[in-house]
């Protein structure tokens, strides 16, 4: 357990009497405990901006209210310099396979509609953007400043996101999640609700889908069902490559984020393995892109 945390999570102004935070797994940029207080339950979220991971919490923040306002997220009852305390949300959180399923499928789709086009209403104050691209070219940046093991692979990374952005082109921004894992999501028995908003910002909705596909593996029919009903149009060639372009840079970009944090964290969390993985799931996936690009000339 990391004791400073611990201690932050504890000694808040917010509760009202002594607490003992007990901690929650799954975060890998911030520390997680659950707190009982005045009958009720909290998520408690200690952590401090990342700038090399484009993570500064007082956009989280700003997306975590606007989220809750926007009836998407728990409501956030107190934030302070590195904290953020939510309500607890008592549900089912999803795995792959949930999402996999049509019906939950078609409940995510909605809520990341509402997600896009309803949080910039509640918006206060500035917030970031998330362009897939940039994000990459400031990873292989960091690594290379780094000393990465991947060092020979960089320049070749580089060809490839500058090319990946090239054929995504021109979109419209809309306000996006940025990490559709599967763990974001809850299910209460009667609703979703998504979470983490550590990356929120603006950028393609293109780039929510095709993070979703990626991250939970939904398969080409669903992700065909999932284009043609989040635009409401029948899909054409150049959107299916578009779309596979994003693919690409979601897979690149999580490879690239575990490599930076191969170098920089200091979490017990075996990133080398995390970033293979990652990486063999980029390299067939940007088999695949280049496939479909050659077909098309």
């Amino acid at each position: 357990m990391d004791q400073n945390a611990f201690r932050k999570a504890a000694d808040l102004d917010f509760w009202s009497s002594s607490v003992n935070p007990q901690v929650l797994g799954g975060g890998l940029t911030n520390t997680n405990f659950l707190v009982e207080d005045r009958g009720e339950r909290f998520v408690v979220r200690i952590g401090e901006d990342i700038p090399f991971h484009g993570i500064m919490r007082f956009n989280e923040t700003a997306s975590a209210r606007a989220a809750y306002f926007a009836g998407i997220s728990p409501e956030i009852v107190h934030h302070a310099k590195g904290v953020l305390v939510m309500r607890f949300i008592e549900g089912k959180t999803l795995t792959g396979k949930d999402i996999q399923n049509s019906c939950n499928l078609a409940r995510v789709l909605a809520l990341l509609k509402k997600c896009h086009e309803e949080i910039p209403q509640y918006l206060q104050g500035p917030v970031l953007a998330f362009w897939p691209f940039q994000v990459c070219r400031g990873y292989l940046i960091t690594a290379r400043e780094g000393g990465t093991r991947w060092m020979d692979a960089l320049p070749r990374f580089f060809d490839i996101n500058a090319g990946l952005e090239k054929t995504v082109g021109m979109i419209k921004m809309v306000f996006a999640h940025n990490d559709l894992l599967a763990a974001n999501f809850i299910d209460d028995g009667q609703r979703l609700w998504l979470l983490d908003w550590d990356y929120a910002g603006y950028n393609a909705a293109l780039f929510d889908l095709a993070n979703l596909s990626s991250n939970n593996e939904i398969g080409s029919k669903k992700e065909e069902w999932l284009l043609e009903n989040y635009f409401e149009k029948p899909v054409n060639d150049q959107l299916r490559l578009r779309f596979e372009a994003m693919k690409c840079a979601s897979l690149l970009r999580e490879t690239l984020w575990s490599v930076v944090q191969e170098i920089h964290s200091t979490l017990n969390f075996d990133y080398a393995k995390y970033s293979e993985d990652n990486r063999n799931r980029f390299e067939a996936n940007y088999s695949q892109f280049q496939k479909m690009e050659s077909s098309r000339v």
